[in-house]
């Protein structure tokens, strides 16, 4: 084979990797703004009033009988959706890794999650179980998607490339979150000369984010491509015996276990903190929707150049000590937000820069760095795992929230004791030796790591 035919070869996939990995960011520019107009903006406080609309003298709702304050009653559905989660997830990376039909599989969870969003036009009056019952498909359905869209990283992206391809998906992310909250912030303020009510304002908003992320799903859809994987894999089990199965496996690479240990406790409480601040917002601290939106909005075009930011920071210092510098960051800025005056938004703003800073890069490197500890051909069943406390699936974070909030009644009692997952994550993180824990997943160690 001559020289001029193999520099052809090489360019031609250099051009196709490039392809895949535009696509693959168009994922994360479609589903994440579910994430911000829907899960952190508009569905927590919306869903918290209707709740409480429907609640008894005493300020509960009883779901199968069960009283629960109305104000928990968010974090707890958030939580009920991990449980769902947890069952299948683990299902659709076996299948996945065992027939190389991802796509597929992104395509089924992706449209049903965004049909739940988009139902959520019809969440008005006391329908609170209804409300509940949507966020519980429309997480579930995001879990999955985000299982297989996160398994083509190591597919798509060599060693070198990894940091910076998802610190750039995280980064269309942002970037489209900021463009569809310019527009629910022009309705939500505006509703009256768009001659619709301020509740009809808000499930527009819910239902054009799942619009926008069925939209845009096409495109990844036509650009990344399947693999053919080994013969004679077996078929995925069942919900927790598949997750169990996988955990058994990766007990064979114990530093991968505990790397991901780490990852799940210090992101359960990231978050915990993206899916209830704008509850803590409206409810502790009296602010408006139209100031949450503003807050939120400031956060995706900081959490843009931040993802960015920290990349390079990562190519510096490595992608394990720059994560351990933003789980600091997080301590501070949560113990901050725990003294904010009530009805100061000026206060709330800052905290939502410091948030906005160090949100996309956290996420971003984690990502990347869990991606070189994964076994080749077991990317979307070692993904399974690790996105149960991804995008807001986290259940521990929310479940003490509730809790705190059902015991207390303060939702700055609630707020603080997310505390604990940073400084836990920390511990485990600093103890996990990454370099050797990649030599052990039988792939090659980047330079900096």
């Amino acid at each position: 084979m001559g020289t001029d035919t193999v520099r052809a070869r090489v360019t031609d996939e250099v051009a196709e990797r490039r392809r895949e990995q535009h696509g693959w960011y168009f994922y994360d520019w479609a589903c994440s703004v579910y994430s911000t107009s829907v899960l952190t903006v508009f569905l927590g406080p919306y869903l918290t009033a209707v709740a409480k609309h429907a609640a008894d003298a005493d300020g509960f709702v009883h779901p199968l009988g069960i009283p629960i304050r109305a104000g928990s009653f968010f974090a707890y559905s958030v939580s009920a959706s991990v449980i769902l989660s947890i069952f299948v997830m683990p299902m659709a990376g076996a299948a996945a890794d065992r027939t190389g039909r991802k796509k597929p599989l992104l395509a089924a969870s992706a449209y049903l999650g965004a049909a739940a969003t988009t139902g959520m036009f019809f969440l008005d009056g006391d329908r609170y179980l209804l409300g509940g019952l949507l966020l519980v498909v429309a997480n579930a359905s995001v879990a999955v998607s985000m299982v297989l869209y996160n398994s083509y990283l190591p597919q798509i992206a060599p060693p070198e490339e990894r940091d910076a391809v998802s610190s750039r998906g995280w980064a269309f992310g942002y970037a489209a979150g900021s463009l569809v909250l310019i527009a629910d912030l022009v309705l939500f303020t505006a509703h009256d000369s768009f001659g619709v009510s301020e509740s009809t304002a808000v499930r527009i908003c819910l239902a054009s984010a799942g619009v926008w992320w069925g939209a845009f799903t096409l495109v990844p859809l036509k650009r990344l491509r399947d693999r053919r994987t080994a013969p004679g894999r077996r078929a995925p089990a069942h919900g927790w015996r598949q997750l169990a199965a996988t955990v058994r496996d990766m007990r064979g690479k114990p530093l991968t276990l505990s790397f991901l240990f780490a990852y799940l406790v210090y992101n359960d409480g990231i978050q915990t903190v993206i899916s209830q601040a704008s509850v803590y917002g409206s409810e502790e601290l009296g602010l408006s929707q139209s100031t949450l939106i503003v807050a939120v909005l400031l956060v995706q075009v900081l959490a843009v150049g931040g993802a960015l930011g920290m990349g390079r920071l990562a190519r510096v210092y490595g992608a394990k000590r720059t994560i351990l510098g933003s789980l600091v960051a997080w301590t501070v800025t949560l113990a901050a937000g725990y003294f904010l005056p009530a009805g100061a938004p000026v206060w709330f703003f800052v905290l939502a820069a410091g948030i906005g800073l160090v949100l996309g890069g956290s996420q971003a490197l984690s990502r990347s760095l869990f991606s070189h500890l994964v076994l080749g051909g077991k990317e979307a069943e070692y993904f399974s795992a690790y996105e149960m406390s991804d995008r807001g699936m986290s259940w521990l974070g929310p479940l003490l929230f509730g809790l705190t909030y059902q015991l207390t009644g303060s939702y700055r009692d609630a707020i603080i004791s997310l505390v604990v997952f940073f400084v836990i994550g920390f511990a485990l993180l600093a103890r996990v030796p990454v370099g050797q824990a990649i030599r052990d997943a039988g792939n090659p160690v980047p330079d900096r790591i």
